[in-house]
């Protein structure tokens, strides 16, 4: 924590230092080089004070104080004077702010205190060091005679003031004009030999030179900031050369400050850009936060449901991460916002899954439970008895819930090898009334016979005869199993030749089929009869509705047209349609009615 405190209170030195250089109305960030006309410029008449703009916060008082600098117009005091006391007021607000956050923190104030207040003394410090600089280069230049043996000394106590670092924020501005003034002063009056002073003059002409060169390069650098960030050195080195002759001092500064003001309305215009940036970024993720909450916000009716909206949100979060910053004071809390959607949702989810594990368990101990019953009765010869208790458990089974695939699967397998061994025991035990399936077979195909017969007929009365040769074939039992698709398939050739000849019905047809299948249906066991009697009486409500629905419509119809009559007659075949529809599906449950009671 106190290495976090002495970064924040050495940040704040820096940006007090940098408010006051950048606030005074000299090159920016440098004041090496400023013309003797704007040293002793005189005031100018007072005018009445205008309102002040409120600030706030620091960036825009240093904001406004890099717009007064890099202008053309010359600052008015006034506002320079306005500008520190509200960066001031801010910064001091701040500080304030810091302190509170701290100790609130659990941090100790006593340390913090202290802290602060050895930086404030190592200032305190470095403002002494400096002021007996200036003391001791004021007194060179009050000594002319002896500036040539001064020399050394002075370039000493240069060197020795580039080391020395931070001072108090308000006396930086005063503090660093006077040393320049004095430098100048001693420059100018140094009486060292006209060669020796036109080499210094000469040589350090050629560094402002090479550093107005490589700020003029800048302006190719791609990269803004790391631009921005080298011309603060440049300056910083700028700041530290000696003076160049007098008649060239406006001119070396004009042309570094000129490659500066380029470097800085880059650097303006990049964070511009950013902050747009930021804005899109804050309404992007805004977007992707109503998303977020508007998916946890539906209702999830089974684990289909979890997996689609867990897939939906994974999407946004991979997109939320493609999306850069929001605005500062505004990251953190969008960032939460969305965070908090997604753990509503995942947390909801993970206690769902919890439940439907336990479910699982619970329907997979439910089937053990089936499977000790039916491997009980797997050996059992009480063959019509034992039938009727595995078909029940089948039916028991299918009301359990579901488990995991795998595990179900499983379970099936067992329960179902149970079952089998069963039911193949007693089929092998009922062989020996295999015969009457075979007696059952030649009968078929007496009537099959019967049917062609009436194919090479003529007369009244055939329709009836197909008919009752038909009802007597359908009342037939089993037949051998390896014999059932031929004799089906030769039954239906003339079956269909017969009721394509003598115009029977369609109904009547897929009545007969429907008829010849239900045997079908019935030994696939447990309530495969009972399934597709439910699945006709929907069929038998849905078709009634679509009846009336139609019966209705013809009440509201016009005859007087002939357009009318058309599409009166059109809906009276469609609703006789519907009607014939409906009969045979009550035909097809009255005939699942009586293949019922013929089991029972």
């Amino acid at each position: 924590m106190m290495d976090s405190q002495e970064k924040a209170l050495e940040q704040e030195q820096n940006v007090e230092q940098n408010v006051v250089e950048t606030a005074t109305p000299a090159p920016e960030a440098e004041v090496t080089e400023t013309p003797e006309a704007e040293v002793a410029a005189p005031e100018e008449a007072p005018v009445a004070e205008p309102e002040r703009k409120q600030y706030q916060n620091k960036k825009e008082v240093l904001a406004r104080a890099r717009e007064i600098a890099q202008g053309e117009e010359a600052p008015q005091k006034e506002e320079v004077d306005y500008l520190k006391t509200a960066f001031y007021k801010l910064h001091i607000a701040e500080r304030e702010a810091r302190l509170k956050e701290y100790i609130d923190g659990g941090g100790d104030p006593e340390a913090y205190q202290k802290l602060f207040k050895e930086q404030e003394q190592e200032k305190q410090e470095n403002l002494q060091r400096k002021l007996e600089i200036i003391e001791k280069i004021k007194a060179m230049v009050t000594s002319p005679e002896e500036a040539n043996k001064s020399y050394k000394e002075f370039k000493a106590l240069q060197e020795e003031w580039k080391e020395i670092k931070n001072v108090p924020a308000e006396k930086a501005n005063e503090l660093w004009r006077n040393y320049q003034l004095y430098v100048e002063q001693f420059y100018d009056l140094l009486k060292l030999n006209s060669e020796a002073r036109e080499y210094d003059f000469k040589k350090n002409l050629e560094l402002k030179t090479k550093l107005c060169e490589a700020a003029e390069k800048l302006a190719e650098e791609t990269e803004i900031i790391s631009a921005f960030h080298q011309l603060q050195k440049l300056h910083q080195e700028f700041r530290e050369i000696g003076p160049v002759a007098k008649e060239l001092r406006e001119e070396i500064w004009t042309r570094f400050k000129a490659a500066s003001t380029v470097i800085n309305k880059r650097h303006q215009q990049h964070f511009e850009e950013l902050r747009a940036k930021e804005e899109d970024n804050l309404a992007r993720k805004t977007a992707l936060c109503e998303k977020v909450e508007a998916i946890a916000a539906e209702e999830n009716k089974g684990s289909a449901d979890w997996e689609r909206h867990t897939k939906e949100i994974i999407a946004i979060q991979a997109e939320w991460k493609t999306i850069g910053f929001a605005p500062q004071k505004m990251n953190v809390k969008i960032f939460e916002r969305f965070r908090a959607a997604c753990d509503d949702f995942f947390g909801r989810k993970a206690e769902y899954f919890k439940g439907l594990k336990e479910n699982f368990k619970e329907n997979a101990d439910k089937k053990r439970a089936l499977i000790e019953k039916a491997k009980a009765l797997q050996d059992s010869t009480d063959w019509k008895s034992t039938s009727d208790k595995l078909i029940n458990l089948q039916k028991e089974w299918k009301t359990i819930g579901m488990v995991p695939k795998k595990l179900g699967d499983q379970l099936w397998e067992e329960f179902l090898g149970a079952c089998n061994k069963f039911f193949e025991a007693r089929n092998a035990a009922g062989a020996s009334g295999r015969g009457e399936e075979y007696q059952n077979l030649e009968k078929k195909r007496g009537i099959i016979e019967q049917l062609k017969a009436i194919a090479t007929e003529t007369g009244d009365g055939l329709q009836e005869k197909v008919q009752q040769l038909v009802e007597q074939y359908q009342a037939i039992g089993h037949v051998p199993f390896k014999e059932k698709d031929k004799i089906y398939a030769e039954y239906h050739a003339i079956v269909d030749k017969l009721y394509k000849e003598l115009n029977i019905s369609v109904a009547k047809r897929r009545l007969s089929k429907f008829k010849d299948n239900l045997r079908q249906v019935a030994e696939r066991g447990g309530d495969a009869l009972d399934n597709e009697r439910a699945r006709l009486m929907r069929q038998y409500e849905q078709l009634k509705s679509e009846v009336q629905t139609y019966e209705n419509n013809l009440g509201f119809l016009n005859a007087s047209s002939k357009k009318g009559n058309s599409l009166i007659d059109e809906m009276n075949r469609k609703v006789q349609k519907l009607k014939d529809e409906v009969q045979l599906v009550r035909d097809k449950i009255k005939a699942i009615d009586a293949e019922n009671r013929e089991k029972e």
